[in-house]
């Protein structure tokens, strides 16, 4: 098959991944905003841009390494179970990222928006890595 049928062949496959992949996503949102002990959704609500960028990158440093699955995926259960993996990690990080500043959910209801870069980068910098030991 040439043309737009064999483009629009893989089509399911697509959309079985994307949709899971956007449960996934959710599921991470959800779980990282009601998780931390600051209420990252009620902040952004009010304009604090500190929540936002923390929320951003805890949300890019788990969508990365899903999207690195989702590219060399065998299976759909290999995808939710790495994808479960990448959660734990950025929860993971969001955790180890407060022992080391104690008053970080303080400094995000603060607006601090210095905190929030360094959060949002360690969570970026743990997807980057999950991503890559998750390829082999």
């Amino acid at each position: 098959m040439t043309g737009l049928g064999s483009t629009l062949s893989t089509f399911p496959n697509f959309l079985t991944y994307f949709v899971i992949g956007g449960v996934l996503t959710a599921l991470f949102v959800f779980l990282y905003a009601n998780t931390t002990p600051h209420r990252d959704i009620a902040l952004i609500r009010a304009g604090n841009s500190a929540a936002a960028i923390g929320l951003v990158g805890g949300l890019l440093g788990f969508v990365v390494p899903l999207a690195s699955v989702i590219a060399h995926s065998a299976g759909i259960l290999e995808l939710v179970v790495w994808g479960s993996v990448a959660l734990a990690v950025q929860l993971g990080g969001f955790f180890v990222t407060r022992l080391i500043l104690p008053r970080l959910p303080q400094a995000i209801e603060d607006g601090n928006i210095a905190v929030a870069i360094l959060l949002a980068g360690i969570s970026l910098s743990l997807g980057i890595l999950d991503a890559a030991c998750m390829a082999g």
